[in-house]
């Protein structure tokens, strides 16, 4: 391929992560080298319209500058077209074609399998996991039975329907306090970011965050609180790969919520993490384990709880789109084991690249006469 890569950078979406995704599309823009790529901001905004742009600002606040596009599922169109509004086209702007797809969306309808279910029926190129790996990436129930599958050790739970939780929600509130007791965290299967966790002392404020997580998703989990320090590992690869120093998340509120992570000031991050290095070498390894254990490709973020009184390590979850914003610690990680901002971005472009190449090898098509012969039976 000779000239600049014409990348799309996809960001946004219907999801509670929303800020978070644009915060992130802003730094990645900013990293891409201007004499190797050609940035196409895409935005979907909070109502699910794809929009085409020159510049994140201009795409949020100003209608006029915005083209509507979508992406079509077939692989002969080479990318985006244009959309129209009630009949009518919808912006001026032309339509590019696209050489790669950075999604960088955090939580439902873009971290979750959906978008990258688009982009293989395209057959375009994109950064990071595929349908698979998203899914089971975001839905922390599923996860955690993969990681458990593979022999990682998960911190216990238990999980019910919304449906099952609002006809007869003592049933489960029993159950977690007979498996798990107080104090726990009560969380909705597809989340990110811990939008809608909540910890609970007793069962009164059990019963509070269930009612908000259910009001998220369909799928609400229990888990047991464990005194534990939070530990972080980056890992970057597809078929191999590599696992960065580990870091570790000092929260300014009792857990890691949304607001210590975004808006306060006073959580900090430590890197390298202050752990022995026998101990951070096993959680290298594990974090390598649990992103094959999902089948990941590009990126994932690795979290972890290490418990204070036995030093145990206990996997979390893995992040298959991570914050990347150039405080996040997905790249400082990477930054705190050589690998610079840009060259990160770099990085995961050409694995994506990779990828397609790879993906690109297998049959689609067998020689079938089948379709041709009268039918016998």
């Amino acid at each position: 391929m000779t000239g600049r890569l014409r990348v799309g950078v996809l960001f946004g979406g219907r999801s509670t992560e929303h800020e978070v995704s644009v915060l992130s599309a802003q730094s990645i823009i900013a990293a891409l080298d201007p004499k190797r790529y050609e940035v196409v901001p895409l935005y979907i905004d909070k109502d699910g319209h794809w929009l085409l742009g020159d510049s994140i600002p201009r795409l949020i606040h100003d209608a006029a500058a915005r083209t509507y596009v979508y992406l079509p599922p077939d692989p002969t169109q080479h990318g985006l077209v244009p959309a129209s509004l009630n009949g009518a086209p919808a912006g001026r702007a032309a339509v590019p074609s696209l050489d790669v797809v950075f999604p960088v969306f955090h939580g439902l309808n873009g971290e979750d399998g959906t978008i990258q279910g688009l982009l293989e029926l395209a057959n375009v190129p994109y950064v990071g996991a595929g349908v698979l790996a998203s899914a089971l990436g975001l839905d922390k129930i599923l996860m955690k039975r993969a990681f458990a599958a593979a022999g990682l050790p998960v911190v216990d739970y238990v999980w019910t329907s919304r449906a099952r939780f609002e006809q007869d929600p003592d049933a489960f509130l029993r159950l977690a306090e007979a498996e798990l007791g107080y104090p726990c965290f009560s969380k909705f299967a597809n989340s990110g970011s811990s939008v809608g966790t909540s910890k609970a002392h007793n069962r009164q404020e059990l019963l509070a965050g269930l009612r908000l997580a259910s009001s998220f998703d369909r799928k609400i989990l229990v888990e047991r609180a464990i005194d534990a320090r939070e530990l972080e590992v980056s890992v970057l690869g597809n078929d191999d790969p590599q696992a960065s120093v580990v870091g570790e998340i000092v929260p300014a509120h009792e857990f890691y919520d949304y607001e210590a992570k975004y808006t306060d000031e006073g959580s900090k991050l430590l890197i390298p993490a202050p752990i022995p290095a026998p101990v951070a070498e096993e959680v290298r390894a594990l974090a390598v384990r649990a992103f094959q254990a999902i089948d990941a490709a590009g990126m994932a973020r690795v979290d972890f709880f290490l418990e204070k009184t036995t030093n145990r390590i206990y996997l979390n979850e893995a992040n298959t789109i991570p914050g990347f914003t150039k405080i996040s610690m997905y790249p400082k990680l990477w930054e705190a084991s050589g690998l610079s901002y840009p060259n990160l971005v770099d990085r995961l472009i050409t694995l994506a690249l990779e990828r397609f190449q790879e993906k690109q090898r297998s049959q689609t098509a067998i020689d079938s006469r089948l379709l041709d012969r009268e039918d016998k039976r």
